[in-house]
Parts: structure tokens; sequence; C-alpha cells
């Protein structure tokens, strides 16, 4: 059994077979990056977590949860020598058979560490590429932004192979916006101008987004939040990408239109203290 999986506090990696999060995918997944015994934007991260629970009407041990990630911090401090991802799955915990939760659910929190993808630094100092998925996201304004636990749209974007020369999907939702990337958030860069996507109808609000949309907010950027569709896409110099394990990338081309290598990502790795 691995050290470094816990389940509800308890170093193991098995939960019970009639977990609603196994069953329904019901709950919430985060994805942190982590640097000796601190997790970076540790804050944003729970308040995005309690956000998502009561969105779903899931109760967050909020308290126990905190203990948890300090204990695997203090563990991967030991086991990492430098930053490393620690995941945290939280699910309604137990029921029975059908769609109805329980009244007084008893969530089960699942906590593991793992290494950063080694690629990842090799994209921050080179950028990426991305190719425009054919398979598009429903749009459910219940679940937009959140990082819940049914992602099987991602699992079929990803079943599919990238062409030579590219490293990841564009998605668009099934009306034709552009919401993401398979596994990151996306800015537009003209200018002076900053536009990133509407997720009110489909996508997933991460953590890393909201800091760049701060920064760019405080480095008196024009900020737009907007749908933004495929026709946009040679109107802008520089694109984009962001999570909260590669911090932020260039994107240097999207299908056939290609982007220059913004001076704004190096700063802003800089100055968030995020480059790996």
């Amino acid at each position: 059994m691995s050290k470094a999986i816990w389940v509800n506090g308890q170093q193991e990696d098995s939960v019970s077979a009639f977990d609603r999060g196994l069953a329904y995918g019901d709950g919430l997944f985060a994805t942190m990056r982590c640097r000796g015994t601190k997790v970076l934007f540790l804050e944003n991260h729970l308040l995005r977590l309690a956000q998502g629970a009561n969105r779903l009407g899931l109760p967050l041990p909020e308290a126990a949860l905190t203990e948890q990630i300090a204990k695997a911090c203090e563990q991967g401090a030991k086991q990492f020598s430098q930053d490393y991802c620690l995941k945290v799955l939280i699910s309604r915990g137990t029921g029975g058979r059908g769609y109805m939760p329980p009244q007084t659910p008893a969530p089960t929190c699942v906590l593991s560490l793992h290494e950063i993808p080694a690629h990842y630094l090799q994209w921050q100092a080179d950028g990426i590429k991305l190719q425009v998925s054919q398979v598009t996201l429903g749009q459910q304004p219940l679940l937009a932004g959140m990082k819940h636990l049914n992602r099987l749209e991602q699992v079929l974007i990803r079943t599919h192979q990238l062409d030579v020369g590219f490293d990841d999907w564009l998605v668009c939702d099934t009306a034709g916006n552009i919401i993401e990337a398979s596994m990151a958030n996306l800015f537009f860069i003209k200018g002076r101008t900053i536009v990133t996507p509407s997720l009110e109808q489909a996508g997933v609000a991460g953590v890393m987004r909201e800091q760049l949309l701060l920064w760019f907010v405080e480095a008196g950027f024009n900020l737009e939040v907007r749908r933004v569709s495929l026709e946009e896409l040679a109107h802008f110099d520089h694109v984009l990408a962001c999570n909260s394990l590669f911090g932020a990338v260039a994107v240097n081309g999207i299908a056939e239109h290609s982007f220059g290598h913004s001076p704004l990502i190096k700063q802003l790795l800089h100055d968030l203290k995020i480059i790996l």
C-alpha cells in the first residue's frame, strides 16, 4: 500500500463499493501544487471546494480536511525535493442504490501525493500547441465552473490521439464557444486587452485562472470575460494556458493559427512565484 494515499485521514487506498463518488461521480476534487509543507494558494483552493460543496449541497468537513492536508504535506516535504502535486477528492460518502442522496451524508475525503509531470517544465520554457477537439462540452449552468467528479467528457476528449506536433486539446461547448484546454484555462491577448472565456455554461474555473484574473486587473489591463469563438483566433496576438500545476504557459499555436510568445508570461510566473 502506498504511503502517499489517505482516506479520511488514514493511510489506505480503498473506499466503499457503495461510495457515491464511485457510483455517480457525486463529489468534487482539487489538484494543488505544493512546495515543502505548504500548498500554493491553499485558501483559494479551500474556498473553491467550499463553494462547490455548497452548490451541490454536500457538507464539507473543512476543519478535518485542513488537518489532513497539513499532514499530507508533511509527508510530501519528506518525499519530494521539488514542487509536487496534492490531489484532494471529496465525495458525498456511501449511500443506497438510487440517485437520491442520503439525508445525513458522511463525506469521504481521499488525499494523494504525486510528482508534477516532468514535461511541464518544458512547456513553461517552450510553450504548447493546441488541436481543436471534436468532442464538445454540454452546457449545464448548474455544474459550470465546478471541478466535480463527473469527468466523462474529459475522458472522451483524451481518448483521441493528438496529431504530431500538438500537445493538448482546445475544447468548445456544443454552441461552438471556446471554453478551455482539456486541463487548463485560456487567456487571449490583444494589446492591452485580455480576454478569457465565460464559464457560465460549461468548463472549470481553475484557481490559477483566478490568480491570473487578479494579476491582469492589478497590472492595469482591460479584462473581458465573455464568449469567444474559433473565428476570433486570428485576431489575437498571444494566447496562454494556465492550471495549478504548470502555472502558465504560452500557446504557440491553435490549429492553423500561430501566436507569439508574450513577455507577460515570464513576468507573471515571477510575480506569482510559480516558476517550475
